[in-house]
């Protein structure tokens, strides 16, 4: 498969059911649309459903900063691309970026890590020579983008 850079997930409209009492978008649904397109991005680096069934294999996430950035509401459709910014042989840390696909504009972010999980004994295990293969590819054409400034963020009240 070649190599989008970023990787572009599907897009989605923001449901009624997800809205909040503010009229926007609750925190724990930018969530579910961040997890939908983590399940895109697994596609791409080949982390299928077929293979970890057939491995019996999966990830954990380990740790997740999502960003806040603008509002969207009900009935807006939104994208998510998404970067492979490091990996090692256990580990894979990527991040989201949100966009209003109407207007464009940058909605939120999520950073997260994941480890690779053998799911027999429940642990961390190395990822088999192609997955890092893969890995190693996209992460070549990924790191030709800029940083985006929320990557590493830490949560503060900045005085």
């Amino acid at each position: 498969m070649p190599v989008q850079t970023p990787f572009q997930a599907s897009r989605q409209v923001v449901l009624p059911e997800w809205i909040d009492y503010n009229g926007h978008l609750n925190v724990s649904y930018y969530v579910v649309v961040f997890d939908r397109a983590t399940d895109n991005f697994f596609d791409f680096i080949g982390l299928t459903a077929d293979y970890r069934a057939a491995h019996n294999v999966s990830s954990f996430t380990a740790e997740m900063h999502v960003n806040y950035l603008r509002e969207v509401k009900q009935g807006d459709e939104v994208y998510i691309t998404t970067r492979l910014l490091d990996y090692d042989a256990k580990r894979f840390h990527y991040f989201h970026q949100m966009y209003h696909a109407g207007q464009n504009y940058l909605a939120a972010t999520s950073e997260q890590l994941c480890l690779f999980m053998d799911m027999t004994q429940r642990r961390v295990t190395q990822m088999p020579p192609a997955f890092l293969n893969r890995l190693a590819e996209i992460k070549q054409s990924h790191a030709t983008l800029p940083t985006p400034a929320q990557v590493g963020s830490v949560m503060k009240v900045k005085r």
